[in-house]
């Protein structure tokens, strides 16, 4: 047996961090800065940010997808303002339709979401120029600096900016704005006084905000006490070189550690060596691009798993984040322009090349809204910072040091209480093995807490927090091999919601209560510090303790992961759904199943019969939602085969594997869907769903390249809703094969063995995505 012990710092409180930022006193839900942590109205706050970029989306979407991040447990919204899709042609700047910046705020606003503003001017975003229209690109001033003709052009874009949010920033005299941070530029690193210039300009053109924030990766200088830094972690990048396997700076954040900076960020944009940054930071640990994803590049096509990204997230928490941030939590398309396209390319000097149309990113939400398992395992952490944020947000963070052989652990506490962290998770190039006969022990400055009471095995894959010495409800001290999610009232007392971890026995270890107040399907057993509690029955939904008046709910994985919480009809309520719903004062399901299950806490006013009750347990009612048709398989048709072979291309500022051009899809295979338009119901949402191998290929509506992927393995969505009455022809699609020996880096695990070139389709399915109003608003759960 090991038992692994930390002695935890003793605990001091955070300071104020006197920084040129944060809402002038006496405002509404002030927003104010310490050392390690923002707050909120005075309490302490860890805010989840999700990227989605609104001129990225169709507008018709904007609000339903915007609902889906506010589910998912998100509570800011982070969007560039990318010029060159506002201004492709100078003079001819649009803030209309797609790009109605204004109108996607106040959508935000209504749903209850914060806003982020990215404004640039150079905002990278693998976008063409970073953002940059080409007649500003080539104009012969000095970009990203203090070129007095640079920043005139910067002071005008910043203006109608400034028009756009007018009466939408957050203050004193609006404290229900939405708009509490903008960040200036992305990636600048030796530039602190043109940064500073930058919020200077902003701020005299009318932009207000709370909170002035700029990338602080690759070691970035920032003007002192001006900008805030904020910071990246990814689990994998593309924009690493093709024959490496996972890069060296992925261990550094599945691994708890006090540091922020990440220098291989845009590092293969940079024209120098970077230097990390001080680590007396005197800021709290903000991250804005926390990897919900990642992009596939020509040469380079990353397979991240879910668990990865959620994994990561939860190691940043315990290595003392204070703020979540995602990029991208919401998959986009890029938008192809007048000119030309506008993604990062070789053609316009760039070391990777991007496809001409899919920015998915293999986010949370895809590009057509299709939630993604990690979407639901992240919601699952975000319902903990909900409930319990406003008290990890104070706790420092304690790691130990020199355990390369031993569990990857850290605490967050104070002098008696906190949360330990457990990370056993990376990428499947470097998995971590299951770690036998591991105990830990937290020496807090008031007496040390053990746990478990025996040693256990840490599975391989595993990765979570548990509670020390934290009250729930009227239970004083509780220490327990569960992971809390969320509590609220119950019919008797208070409810507390956990999810049991995969492999590691469920106990409970209870100070403060008499075995008299347990009951359950439990084994009691007294201690000279209070109870231990060992479950006896199969963690779920159905499986409750009560200590007191106080019941402990421990739900298996599988449902964990699958726990909602969102207000309906005014009424504070849980749910448990395998798919996706959004809260629109009542609460709407989404669906691809022609039955599916809901459990409900309370129970639901279900007047209108949409659900059929089948049951209740001792917390939630179970009822049967009818949906639409399983998904329909296609018939695919080869309507020619690949021929001849594209010739291999360098380019970029890099010499990287350049994409096919448009002349090489002469020698692509192609393939014929044909789909029966009259099959597809109005009102639901239609997504073609495409297994393939190849190496690159697009697909075709009327002679419309309407979507494009490099293949990594991944299925291929599309959208068919917006093309319905476009589908008499039927769909092409043209495969680029997978050559033998190609050096493009895909993973190890999908990688084709073949020694001919490969160019299939395996399957194509059309799955209907139907909208269920299962609880309007006017029909309010019971209490």
């Amino acid at each position: 047996m090991t038992r692994y012990t930390l002695n935890i710092t003793p605990f001091v409180e955070a300071t104020p961090a006197g920084v040129d930022m944060g809402d002038a006193p006496g405002t509404d839900s002030a927003i104010t800065v310490t050392t390690r942590y923002i707050e909120l109205g005075g309490t302490p706050w860890i805010p989840v940010m999700g990227e989605y970029h609104y001129a990225r989306d169709d507008e018709s979407v904007w609000e339903r997808e915007l609902r889906k991040l506010k589910a998912g447990g998100v509570n800011i919204v982070a969007t560039y303002s990318i010029w060159i899709l506002h201004e492709e042609i100078r003079g001819e700047r649009v803030w209309h339709g797609n790009r109605d910046l204004r109108r996607f705020v106040e959508l935000a606003a209504k749903i209850g979401l914060r806003v982020v503003a990215r404004i640039g001017p150079w905002v990278h975003g693998e976008t063409r120029n970073g953002g940059f229209p080409d007649w500003l690109q080539a104009l012969p001033i000095q970009h990203r600096t203090n070129d007095p003709e640079y920043l005139e052009l910067v002071r005008d874009w910043y203006r109608d900016i400034g028009t756009q949010l007018a009466g939408l920033m957050h203050s004193v005299d609006n404290p229900d704005a939405p708009v509490i941070g903008i960040q200036v530029e992305n990636e600048l690193y030796d530039q602190p006084a043109h940064l500073d210039t930058l919020r200077v300009i902003a701020e005299e053109v009318g932009l207000r905000s709370s909170l002035w924030i700029a990338t602080g990766w690759g070691g970035a200088q920032l003007p002192a006490n001006r900008l805030m830094p904020v910071y990246a972690g990814y689990s994998d990048g593309f924009w690493e070189e093709a024959d490496i396997e996972w890069p060296s700076f992925g261990k550094l954040h599945f691994t708890f550690s006090t540091e922020r900076d990440d220098l291989s960020v845009g590092a293969d944009l940079r024209t120098f060596a970077a230097v990390g940054a001080a680590t007396d930071y005197g800021y709290p640990y903000v991250t804005c691009e926390l990897g919900g994803g990642m992009q596939a590049a020509y040469h380079r096509r990353p397979l991240v798993d879910p668990a990865d990204v959620a994994a990561l997230a939860l190691t940043k928490l315990g290595s003392g984040s204070a703020w979540q941030g995602y990029y991208l939590y919401h998959g986009v398309v890029q938008q192809p322009g007048v000119l030309s396209g506008t993604q990062e390319s070789h053609e316009n000097g760039y070391p990777n090349d991007l496809p001409l149309i899919d920015y998915d990113f293999f986010a949370p939400i895809g590009s057509h809204g299709q939630v993604r398992e990690h979407y639901h395992l992240l919601r699952q952490q975000h319902l903990f910072l909900e409930q319990y944020g406003p008290t990890l947000a104070a706790l420092p963070a304690t790691i130990p040091t020199g355990l390369d052989d031993g569990p990857r652990w850290s605490v967050r506490g104070d002098d008696n209480r906190g949360f330990l962290f457990v990370n056993n998770r990376q990428p499947a190039a470097e998995l971590l093995p299951a770690i036998a006969d591991v105990q830990f022990e937290a020496r807090f400055v008031n007496g040390p807490v053990v746990v478990p009471a025996e040693p256990i095995t840490v599975p391989a894959d595993s990765y979570f927090l548990w509670p020390m010495n934290q009250s729930y409800g009227d239970i004083p001290s509780l220490t327990a091999t569960v992971q809390p999610i969320t509590e609220l009232d119950g019919p008797v007392g208070r409810v507390a919601l956990f999810a049991a971890i995969a492999g590691i026995p469920v106990e409970f270890h209870l100070a403060g209560r008499d075995r008299a107040d347990v009951a359950g399907p439990v084994t009691i057993e007294d201690t000279e510090h209070g109870l231990l509690v060992r479950l006896t029955a199969e963690p779920g939904p159905d499986t409750v303790v009560t200590v007191g008046s106080t019941s402990l709910v421990i739900l298996d994985p599988a449902s964990a992961s699958r726990l909602w919480r969102g207000s309906v009809a005014g009424v504070d309520t849980l749910l448990v759904w395998d798919e996706s719903l959004i809260f629109d004062d009542g609460v709407t399901l989404f669906t691809n199943h022609p039955a599916s299950q809901l459990l409900t806490f309370p129970r639901l006013n279900n007047s209108s019969g949409r659900l059929r009750e089948i049951g209740t347990s001792p917390l939630f009612t179970r009822y049967t939602v009818a949906g639409p048709d399983d998904a329909r398989v296609q018939d695919v048709s080869l309507v020619s085969p690949a021929s001849g072979q594209v010739p291999v291309r360098l380019g970029g500022s890099s010499g990287r594997l350049s994409a096919p051009r448009e002349a090489d899809y002469d020698h692509a295979a192609i393939f014929r869907i044909d789909i029966n338009s009259q099959d597809l119901d109005e009102g639901d949402q239609w997504l073609l769903r495409v297994e393939w191998t190849g190496d690159v290929g697009r697909i075709l509506i009327d002679g419309d390249v309407v979507s494009d992927q490099f293949w990594s393995g991944r299925a291929w969505d599309v959208d068919l809703t917006p093309y319905r009455g476009r589908l008499a022809a039927g769909i092409t699609v043209q495969a680029l094969p997978w050559q033998p020996g190609s050096e493009v880096f895909v993973d190890a695990r999908v990688r084709p063995v073949s020694r001919a070139p490969v160019a299939e389709i395996r399957s194509a399915a059309l799955l209907s995505i139907r909208a269920i109003p299962a609880i309007p608003a006017a029909e309010a759960p019971q209490r």
